[in-house]
């Protein structure tokens, strides 16, 4: 694993363990059990590490996402990667959007740039943009139930609200 990898995995393990206000510099290199001036190294300050991790996180995505659609490539097949990746590790997305929100709102511009070209792909699946739209938003809402502990739907519900999901995205127009 590249290193810079390793350090914004570190950053996200104080995020997920300790929350946004314990992610400094020193915690990051303690964490990741390199000096403060080995962080320095690749990293110039704590929002290019940041930025870094939340680039690479986002081209990590948009790759799995273009793997699954050489499997899939029906009506909804972007839909459906989209929902594969999103809810199968968010958290590593989610942690960049935390440290982004916190830190700098400016670096939230990269994320937003990626979810406007994803939407853009989502409405040009085949399938009604409006009803692709409404599966995005509940695949994104769900995902915030889960992220904030907001009465998400328990394994049976959740397992059959994916299911009805999955339907819509192949649904013949």
């Amino acid at each position: 694993m590249d290193k810079k990898m390793e350090l914004f995995e570190a950053a996200q393990r104080i995020i997920n363990s300790k929350g946004v206000t314990h992610l400094t510099l020193e915690n990051i290199a303690k964490e990741a059990g390199i000096s403060k001036g080995g962080l320095l190294h690749h990293f110039p300050n704590k929002n290019a590490l940041i930025q870094g991790g939340i680039n690479a996180v986002l081209e990590r995505y948009s790759e799995e996402m273009e793997n699954l659609n050489t499997k899939d490539t029906g009506t909804g097949h972007f839909l459906r990667s989209y929902a594969e990746v999103s809810l199968n590790n968010p958290q590593q997305l989610t942690s960049g959007l935390l440290a982004a929100t916190a830190t700098d709102p400016e670096l939230l511009k990269p994320i937003q740039n990626y979810y406007q070209s994803w939407q853009k792909k989502i409405e040009e699946d085949g399938l009604d943009p409006a009803l692709a739209t409404i599966i995005r938003l509940t695949i994104d809402g769900l995902w915030f139930c889960e992220l904030f502990g907001l009465a998400p739907p328990e394994k049976e519900l959740r397992e059959d609200l994916l299911e009805k999901l999955f339907d819509l995205t192949q649904a013949e127009q």
